[in-house]
């Protein structure tokens, strides 16, 4: 089987943005790769903006992301944590609550595999 890949573009900021409490996200479809912006308000938390929607008590999907403004602190369901800033790169595994640090907005763009992870009501 080949693979023939052919360039393509998207413009985040032409996606409408899904909006949840303080968070908000754009994802561009590209060929099997999504492309997520993420916003955390500032006051933002996974747990009182997402949980409901989810589902889950923690956040279960696996992140790897470009922190491109602000910082957000991140809580493993073990009690480790740490604060990714502007031009950090983190992997996230399943099992974290998250939330913005300060008074500045966190934003990230997100690469993932396999579609959007909740919907787009």
């Amino acid at each position: 089987m080949s693979y023939n890949p052919t360039m393509q573009k998207a413009t985040l900021a032409d996606v409408p943005r899904d909006v949840h409490g303080l968070i908000s996200k754009r994802t561009a479809e590209l060929d099997g790769v999504a492309v997520t912006e993420v916003t955390f308000g500032v006051g933002a938390r996974w747990s009182n903006d997402l949980k409901e929607y989810a589902g889950t008590d923690l956040c279960q999907l696996p992140h790897v992301a470009l922190v491109t403004g602000g910082t957000l602190a991140v809580e493993m369901a073990d009690g480790t944590n740490d604060e990714f800033s502007t031009g950090d790169v983190m992997l996230l595994p399943p099992g974290h609550d998250a939330w913005t640090v300060g008074d500045q907005a966190c934003t990230f763009v997100e690469f993932s595999r396999g579609g959007d992870y909740y919907g787009s009501d």
